[in-house]
């Protein structure tokens, strides 16, 4: 199938803009009510917006609906590639934006930021490099948690490539038991405690500082997982049950950060905490849909998508990565500069989209053809081949293990 469904770009858009429009109108000046350590932020925008906190306050649900995407994705790549072609393909897509972005953020946080610039440095390395900070240490951008999930995810997908007898469906099952038990665990002592208890903030403390662990999220993984696997094949029972596990899991994870912020934060106090499950629903329920019809029409030519859809999708990776820090300086210095504070949000998120489009249409392409360059110098590329022709010591992961793929009616992905 394509690498990705045409849906997936403009998704992943709404969902980077639901994001921006959480930390910019929302969390920017809300967090001060969470009194706990470890929510400091570095760069604020120092601009309220309480009128808005009823429609920007569950904007980080938009994480939830990356990581679904990112599995469907993954899993997609890992199923057409051999383990170098899926760590190199990963190493280039990741690589130059976070260069790209964490320098930009960088700077930012040297000419503005209210800290001493050694505080940045380490953080700064650590975000080149994409490793994670640890529990107690300070991210460069407290968006970078995600990366943290993310190559997690991408180790694992990587590991399991390279035992050549994990399946996707193993995978994706393994995820499934591994997050549903965590999240279980998790509203059993969401019922028991209140934020301010110990167990509840430990707890808590895998959404964020430990999210390498994939401990709350890799349901949300493994859902992208069964959806890709729904996208090429009629799904069995069983798999239709692991399926409304995730979903039931997922919605345990989002409904348990959301009652911490309901519970935290008197501006939403009588909000309701289903408000973001609906909204995670809802682009889940889309991705299904496009999905169960990706499988109805195989074997039918399908329509180009627009290519501004795409570059909407390309768009989104550095936008999620430059709006916190860098938008929420831009937003303090209209306001500054006498711009009231909507047509300031407006304005630094038109930017950004500016900008970003810039990076991944020229600035982007060009730190990737560096670093290809430097990694044929330094060593041969691993090349893609035909299905037919690559040994099997070079299949990426399948949605059966090799003795059933001659079944009738099962292909692999």
């Amino acid at each position: 199938m394509k690498s990705h469904l045409p849906l997936l770009d403009p998704l992943r858009f709404a969902a980077a803009l639901g994001v921006a429009m959480f930390h910019q109108m929302f969390w920017s000046w809300a967090w001060t009510s969470i009194g706990v350590p470890g929510f400091e932020r570095t760069v604020a925008a120092d601009v309220l917006y309480p009128s808005a906190a009823p429609y920007t306050w569950f904007g980080w649900v938009g994480v939830e609906i990356f990581f679904v995407i990112s599995g469907f994705v993954i899993a997609n790549s890992a199923s057409t590639s051999s383990p170098g072609e899926f760590l190199l393909g990963r190493a280039l897509r990741i690589y130059p934006a976070v260069w790209v972005c964490a320098t930009a953020t960088f700077l930012v946080l040297l000419l503005f930021g209210s800290g001493p610039a050694s505080e940045f440095i380490l953080p700064y390395i650590h975000a080149m490099l994409m490793v994670p900070k640890g529990v107690t240490g300070q991210w460069l951008d407290e968006v970078y948690w995600t990366l943290a999930a993310e190559t997690a995810f991408y180790g694992l997908v990587f590991c399991a490539m390279l035992t050549k007898r994990i399946t996707l469906r193993h995978l994706a099952w393994g995820l499934t038991i591994y997050s549903a038990i965590f999240n279980a665990v998790a509203l059993l002592v969401l019922s028991c405690t209140t934020p301010s208890d110990l167990p509840y903030l430990v707890i808590l403390m895998f959404r964020v500082p430990c999210a390498a662990f994939l401990l709350t999220h890799g349901c949300f993984f493994a859902l992208g997982i069964w959806l890709f696997i729904s996208a090429n094949r009629q799904l069995t029972v069983l798999e239709q049950i692991a399926i409304a596990i995730t979903c039931l899991s997922g919605a345990a994870e989002i409904y348990f950060f959301a009652s911490f912020f309901l519970t935290s934060i008197p501006a939403i106090a009588d909000q309701s905490a289903l408000v973001p499950i609906m909204v995670w629903a809802a682009a889940v329920l889309l991705i299904a849909l496009v999905a169960n019809r990706h499988r109805r029409s195989a074997g039918r030519a399908s329509p180009e998508a627009p290519a501004y859809l795409r570059t909407l999708g390309l768009i989104t990776y550095p936008l999620y990565l430059t709006h916190n820090v860098i938008g929420t300086a831009i937003i303090r210095a209209l306001v500054d500069a006498g711009w009231d504070a909507t047509s300031a949000v407006r304005v630094a998120l038109g930017m950004l989209v500016l900008v970003c489009w810039f990076i991944c249409a020229k600035v982007e392409p060009a730190v990737r053809g560096a670093l290809m360059q430097t990694l044929s110098y330094f060593g041969k590329l691993p090349e893609r081949q035909p299905a037919s022709r690559r040994p099997a010591l070079a299949q990426g992961l399948r949605l059966y293990p090799a003795r059933s793929l001659s079944r009738p009616g099962r292909a692999a992905a």
